[in-house]
């Protein structure tokens, strides 16, 4: 007798069974799944439901004392009476297979009959809303995502109660089955680039969906860029707000995080804090953090280039001071900095895999006790080790976790290129990262606008932040429905009936 077996690998997830008794037959040696008759007084039925995923305590509740009553004599009447919203009666044994799976409750009149009642008794679990852990906030709201996307969802649209609140739902992973929701406003949001989401999402042939983030790098224009081209936030006021703008928010069940797109390199630099100072304010702290990261990625190659060609360019004040601190180091200083590059980046790393109170400890002891030891040891010098210190908190001051991960991956080619070629090399370095920018794309848009292409509307909210009052015009890049921010006949009307002050 010859016969082939089927490979798990070779069953699809998206297929369903022919029928109810078999779908039930598949699910029975499950202990968490129950499959009963029910009599009522003037109803029998049978019931089919996973009590893991359904909430039993509403089922007692307001389901079961209906179908015992004698106002129900037939599967319509159960239909009919039940106090339930958005019952499904259907023969389609897709929905019913996905809907069972998903926590929903199956009711036959006979179970030889195609026909059944479908009705929602899903399970609500998940924490409480709480404060942004990564992108935290001294003023403003302290509200956050959670691993609900319902909850997430309202958590955007009270910020936004109008008609045009659009959200379109979809399915991805063939066995994880995720919920994907793409949230935009009606009239504003670019179509062009709503239907390329939809597309990139419809075309995802994956098992399975954990993350946003995940589903950031799977929808990216260019996957093998270290830089992410989608921006991801745990803040709903920020997704509202970009939302507003006329930009696309995608959320994931089961991820606290939403992403915004298309988005530019600016916007991972800003804080949403920014937004509640007044602007000098605001517009200092950007530049502050651009001046930090540019620090952050070539102070350590600049050390490596100066001390290993162009020595000529340290002060005379300043060489003394470093023959000093360098008599004792053994090694070049490409050796030098990489030791204590990878040593900050062992520390950090160790820090963020330990329990909270653990990992500051290691992170703070550790820092002090390991450079301390490295300069009397004679391994580094203690100017490297303050100019290390300073590069590694520069990289912590991008709001953005993605983006300061990728900050600190690139310290490491410009310290190569500096070893080679010196100043030359790194600024060769530099060309090639600004020709991949150049080219780089967020959802076909350009990822380093306003600088390429430049435009000069969209530097009021780029590298400063003007007065609200002056931003007007939505992003020129993201071509929206509605290019203005506010009325202009209604407000060039109120300037006009502008009333001097007491001292004029």
């Amino acid at each position: 007798m010859f016969w082939k077996k089927k490979r798990l690998d070779q069953v699809d997830p998206d297929t369903p069974v022919k029928t109810i008794a078999d779908l039930i037959n598949q699910l029975k040696s499950n202990p968490d799944f129950t499959h009963f008759k029910h009599k009522g007084e003037t109803f029998t039925c049978w019931v089919s439901f996973i009590q893991t995923m359904v909430d039993v305590d509403y089922i007692h509740r307001d389901i079961f004392p209906v179908l015992y009553s004698n106002r129900v004599h037939n599967i319509a009447d159960a239909q009919a009476t039940l106090p339930v919203e958005k019952i499904i009666r259907t023969k389609d044994m897709a929905v019913i297979q996905s809907k069972l799976l998903e926590g929903f409750i199956i009711i036959q009149e006979n179970e030889n009959r195609p026909d059944c009642l479908v009705i929602p008794s899903i399970k609500a679990q998940g924490r409480q809303v709480d404060q942004p852990e990564i992108e935290t906030s001294i003023i403003g709201p302290r509200e956050s995502f959670i691993e609900s996307i319902d909850a997430n969802i309202n958590l955007v649209r009270k910020r936004i109660p109008i008609p045009q609140f659009s959200v379109e739902e979809m399915r991805v992973g063939k066995m994880s089955r995720t919920r994907v929701c793409i949230l935009y406003v009606e009239g504003i949001a670019n179509k062009e680039n709503l239907n390329t989401i939809k597309q990139r999402i419809t075309d995802l042939e994956i098992v399975n969906l954990i993350d946003a983030t995940n589903l950031a790098l799977l929808i990216a224009d260019n996957s093998n860029s270290i830089f992410p081209q989608f921006l991801d936030t745990e803040r709903p006021d920020r997704v509202a707000g970009a939302m507003c703008e006329g930009k696309i928010a995608v959320v994931v069940d089961g991820s606290p995080t939403a992403l915004i797109l298309p988005s530019t390199i600016v916007e991972f630099f800003a804080a949403y804090d920014d937004y509640f100072l007044a602007w000098p304010i605001a517009s200092s702290y950007r530049l502050l953090r651009l001046f930090a990261i540019a620090f952050s990625a070539a102070s350590s190659a600049l050390y490596v280039a100066v001390l290993t060609y162009h020595y000529q360019l340290v002060p005379k004040d300043l060489m003394g001071t470093l023959i000093v601190s360098r008599s004792s180091v053994p090694y070049d200083p490409i050796i030098e900095v990489l030791l204590l590059e990878i040593m900050i980046e062992l520390l950090r790393e160790a820090g963020a895999r330990l329990p909270t109170k653990v990992g500051q400890t290691i992170g703070i002891v550790g820092g002090i006790v390991i450079g301390t030891a490295s300069v009397q040891a004679g391994v580094t010098s203690n100017i490297l080790l303050i100019i290390i210190a300073m590069s590694a908190l520069a990289a912590f001051i991008t709001p953005n976790y993605r983006m300061a991960t990728t900050i600190r991956f690139i310290r490491f080619p410009f310290i190569i290129s500096a070893q080679i070629l010196g100043l030359l090399g790194v600024a060769l370095c530099f060309m090639a990262f600004v020709c991949h920018l150049i080219k780089l794309t967020s959802l076909g848009r350009p990822f380093i606008e306003p600088i390429y292409p430049v435009r000069v509307t969209d530097l009021k909210d780029a590298y400063i932040r003007l007065p609200l009052n002056q931003q007007t015009m939505r992003p020129l890049f993201l071509r929206s429905g509605d290019a203005h921010r506010s009325n202009q006949k209604r407000l060039l009307a109120k300037k006009g009936k502008h009333s001097p002050d007491i001292d004029e």
